[in-house]
């Protein structure tokens, strides 16, 4: 009886395993700090990017109202908001802004639509830059649950070979190698089933994201159409 309980014990399993089912299991135990790691990562940087967003749209908006432009570019580049999606996008429109404002423009150049593909520039590039390491938890989410069926399906095979080798038959002679193999599958999709969590949650957060970018970008051009009508009743 104890010799059955310690087979299917962790240790029994482990050392009862085959050298395949050993390197499945390690593959996918690697998978799973793999996975663990990129999420404490996104989230951090996630918790960061909302937290500063804020202060940026807290702090930007006085100074657009003052008219201030070299001091909003300032503050929005300002090294505390390095991990701003907010701070990024209003920064590259406002100096994009700036400099067309500065220059000897030729007739019929417009200033407003070369602000608004600046800021759709680094959208685009602050999006993709979220996105980083997504792809991984995708493909861990998507191969686990194969790797781990295969390690099921080569313990199984071993279980009937010792079963042929022993000669012995019957469902108790290989139980303990099929029980064995299965915790193969429940380790894959154990790996599988956060993996795939955390993608659809942060896909979820990007989206909204880029919703908070895609407004202030829109306030943004807002500005400048309105800076750039006041301009021309100056002139």
């Amino acid at each position: 009886m104890e010799d059955v309980q310690h087979s299917f014990s962790i240790m029994g399993m482990w050392n009862a395993a085959t050298p395949v089912g050993k390197g499945v299991i390690i593959v996918l135990l690697l998978m799973s700090i793999w996975s663990l790691t990129i999420a404490v990562e996104r989230l951090w940087r996630f918790q960061q990017a909302k937290r500063q967003s804020l202060q940026v749209a807290l702090g930007i908006t006085p100074l657009l109202k003052a008219h201030k432009l070299a001091e909003a570019i300032t503050f929005a580049k300002d090294k505390r908001f390095r991990h701003s999606h907010l701070a990024r996008v209003l920064a590259a429109g406002l100096t994009e802004f700036q400099y067309e404002t500065a220059q000897e423009l030729p007739e019929g150049f417009d200033i407003v639509d070369s602000g608004k593909r600046a800021i759709e520039r680094e959208a685009l590039m602050t999006s993709a830059e979220m996105k980083k390491g997504l792809g991984n938890l995708a493909t861990i989410a998507t191969t686990a649950p194969f790797i781990g069926l295969f390690g099921t399906v080569i313990g199984i095979i071993g279980a009937f070979q010792g079963m042929a080798l022993s000669g012995s038959g019957g469902l108790g002679a290989v139980s303990a190698g099929i029980a064995e193999a299965l915790a193969a599958t429940a380790l894959g999709l154990f790996v599988a089933v956060p993996a795939v969590w955390m993608y659809n949650y942060f896909l979820n957060k990007i989206e909204r994201f880029n919703v908070e970018m895609s407004n202030s970008s829109s306030q943004l051009i807002d500005y400048f159409i309105k800076n750039e009508a006041r301009s021309r009743a100056r002139a």
